[in-house]
């Protein structure tokens, strides 16, 4: 073996593209290549605005920790679910988006037929074994013109993706670390939620799945 076999740059990540419906698709990898800057900025997220479990307008504690980076966070309690630029725990602003945040969601959207999307929220959900999200549509936000861009890091997670009714059948999709699901458009009012997760194990994150979810919610 030569010398600049030992020292040839590693593969690049394998990307792919899995069309879930019209206006919705799964890129295989997509974030893979700012994993670093990605989990770096996540810390610093998380050092200013820790995980927390919120309440539902029912009164019912959320499995499921979260947190926000941006303009605006989502928050919920007694009085409903809304974005809100002050985080209640803190009564400060919400940490600035990273601008490697924004990049990435910008050049997901693109890729995938949205340009010109610049997010003003990211939730940051935190997973652990057992954990799961109830099948929801993402309403919230003030222009349902704009994409949702969802980052998929740490161990898998098994999304579901339903149609614009509940009732409607689901699609179970696998997702690993570093894929991106898009959708907006016909699909933007999609339901969707994450089955139960199971215990695994990542070499940088430990037991857990990380999602940022990236919207324009003003």
């Amino acid at each position: 073996m030569s010398t600049a076999d030992l020292f040839a740059a590693a593969p690049a990540p394998v990307r792919r593209d899995e069309p879930l419906c019209a206006g919705a698709v799964v890129l295989r990898g997509f974030a893979l290549a700012d994993e670093a800057p990605l989990l770096q900025a996540l810390d610093a997220i998380v050092a200013q605005a820790p995980f927390r479990h919120l309440i539902t307008p029912g009164g019912f504690r959320m499995s499921v920790g979260m947190t926000n980076a941006g303009p605006l966070g989502w928050v919920s309690d007694r009085r409903g679910y809304r974005y809100d630029p002050i985080d209640p725990y803190s009564d400060q602003p919400w940490p600035p988006m990273p601008p490697v945040f924004r990049q990435l969601a910008g050049a997901a959207a693109a890729h995938a037929g949205f340009a010109g999307f610049v997010p003003d929220a990211c939730l940051v959900n935190r997973y652990e074994a057992g954990t799961r999200l109830s099948l929801h549509q993402d309403r919230d936000e003030r222009d349902l013109g704009h994409p949702i861009v969802s980052v998929s890091l740490g161990i898998p997670a098994v999304f579901l993706f339903g149609g614009l009714q509940r009732s409607d059948r689901q699609l179970r999709v696998p997702l690993a670390h570093g894929d991106v699901v898009v959708w907006g458009g016909p699909a933007r009012l999609r339901h969707h939620g994450v089955l139960p997760l199971k215990p695994n194990h990542h070499g940088v994150l430990g037991d857990c799945r990380i999602n940022l979810t990236l919207r324009r919610a003003g």
